[in-house]
């Protein structure tokens, strides 16, 4: 008899007996009525299906909690414009390069300047805001201006001399310029910031908290985008997120990956016991106004467009009840983000159900929601979430071949776009064969931004994709065949850690730059040549 334990495909938690020789095959939920399946289940289920018997006296309407808004911290900006006011002198060379000569013309930038923000902000996906434009003629200026509250400078650098950007840069804080091209008027550093500024006179850049690509030249689209990805990098920094059963890392790899999580993204892991959560789940369950609002929003969900139930109603209502308990603890911890260790077996007898359907559920409601507590690859959703403003879908993938990779879980999020919800099919989590989860069908054509973190946190992948097919393998209910824009032998080669992220659309240059913020290198399999 083998007596090993056994472990499943997404994890390394050995809670599946290996199975023996005579046991009886798994039970087919499409096979079988449904009087059927509910004999064969786990015998777990049967305090589950208690539940229909609760007299609710209360009506659902009598639930209803006060939840914790679930918000983005805006990025705050503070835009500068450096010039100088030359004066003439015979025989002599007076003026430097650029537009900005006389006073007259600094302020009609500066209006200027705040006119175009205006109309940034207002295309803005994203929360932002900006102080007034500061006006910086010499050293003593730009050191009062650099101690005002904002997380980005933005120098508009017309002009000036000394060391006036040097005063501007604030260790700790982000660093961009804006150059005028064309149409004008032209700016000073246009021509000198790369050899005077990022490089010192020398070959080597030396200025400290400066990138070369921290520097836009006229598109203000540019500067945009570097904002989106600062915004999210600053919502990632120092994120709280519960984790119920323990921070972990997947393989022996992610052993070390919850400290490096605090270290890297400063991020505060409030651990959350299951010792503390089974007595919330049996309080819920023996909350009858809330099991009445729970089975109606899951006679709700079920009577939705493009859902099908291959499960028992019973599972789902717990589903429910499960998510409420959930949001209780957020809310209590004072947060919008979790992750639940052992969810492949421990979470399973307190709730009779499984996690995969209310962590769907609360990745649909704008939550932050992640299985199997992995900070080899929370961070990565964590971060692509804030980038993009979407539910994000962590995933297992396989092996990358003839340019496709299969991508699966069972928590999948259904609306990937944020707004609509694709259609599904409830079924039970896969390896357990047990609870809610489900199949999520996505939308076949769709571009999609994919992250591989690796173990150390030193190197990420990323490449874009389109969503190919839905399959319906015998492995985690959400699957799809991702289309890779790239090369996939490289892919293959390169990969490092386990689970991977992704999100519809493509957001790869914003999570290039603010991984290298965060000294992470990033390898673009999708980066465009240039011609």
């Amino acid at each position: 008899m083998n007596t090993r334990p056994h472990y499943c495909s997404c994890c390394t938690c050995p809670h599946h007996p290996a199975p023996l020789a005579q046991e009886a095959p798994a039970i087919d939920p499409f096979s079988i009525n449904r009087r059927d399946f509910i004999a064969g289940v786990s015998a777990l289920t049967v305090g589950g299906f208690m539940l229909a018997s609760v007299k609710a006296t209360a009506g659902a309407a009598d639930y209803a909690p006060q939840r914790r808004p679930i918000t983005r911290q805006p990025l705050k900006v503070q835009p500068v414009l450096t010039y100088d006011i030359p004066q003439r002198r015979e025989a002599t060379s007076w003026r430097s390069w650029g537009g900005i000569q006389r006073e007259e013309d600094a302020v009609a930038e500066k209006n200027w300047i705040t006119k175009e923000l205006g109309k940034l902000k207002e295309q803005s996906d994203f929360p932002w805001t900006f102080q007034p434009v500061a006006m910086v003629k010499n050293a003593q200026q730009a050191a009062e201006t650099a101690k005002g509250d904002f997380d980005v400078m933005l120098i508009y650098a017309a002009g000036g001399s000394g060391n006036v950007l040097e005063k501007l840069t604030v260790p700790g804080k982000w660093n961009l310029m804006f150059l005028r091209h064309d149409p004008g008027p032209a700016y000073l550093w246009y021509e000198i910031v790369s050899p005077r500024f990022l490089r010192k006179t020398v070959d080597d850049y030396g200025q400290p908290g400066w990138d070369p690509h921290d520097v836009v030249v006229d598109k203000h689209a540019d500067v945009l985008w570097r904002l989106r990805a600062l915004g999210g990098l600053k919502n990632t920094l120092g994120k709280r997120l519960v984790c119920i059963g323990g921070a972990s890392g997947w393989g022996e790899g992610g052993r070390t990956a919850p400290a490096r999580t605090r270290e890297l993204w400063k991020m505060d892991l409030v651990d959350y016991p299951y010792q503390e959560l089974a007595p919330r789940i049996k309080a819920a369950r023996q909350n009858e106004a809330l099991v009445s609002a729970c089975q109606e929003n899951a006679r709700k969900f079920l009577k939705e467009r493009g859902i099908s139930l291959h499960t028992t109603r019973q599972f789902v209502q717990n589903s429910f009840i499960l998510t409420e308990v959930f949001k209780d603890v957020m809310d209590e911890l004072q947060t919008d983000a979790m992750t639940i260790n052992s969810c492949m077996g421990t979470i399973m007898p307190m709730s009779e159900t499984t996690a995969c359907l209310p962590l769907s559920l609360l990745n649909d409601a704008g939550y932050q929601a992640f299985c199997e507590s992995d900070f080899v690859v929370i961070p990565s959703g964590v971060l692509l979430h804030y980038i993009s403003g979407l539910p994000v879908f962590l995933n297992d993938p396989t092996y990358p071949h003839g340019n496709v990779v299969t991508l699966a879980h069972c928590t999948a999020p259904r609306k990937m776009d944020g707004k609509r919800s694709e259609p599904a099919k409830i079924l039970t989590h896969f390896e357990s064969d047990y609870g809610a989860a489900p199949k999520v069908e996505m939308k076949i054509g769709q571009v999609c931004t994919n992250l591989v973190p690796d173990f150390a946190s030193k190197r990420w992948i990323g490449f874009a994709g389109t969503i190919a097919a839905n399959p319906f393998l015998d492995i985690c209910r959400s699957q799809i065949d991702m289309r890779i824009h790239g090369n996939a032998d490289t892919l293959m080669e390169e990969m490092k850690g386990f689970h991977w992220m992704m999100s519809y659309g493509e957001h790869l240059r914003e999570c290039q730059y603010a991984l290298k913020k965060a000294g992470i290198e990033f390898l673009d399999l999708s980066a465009k040549k240039s011609a």
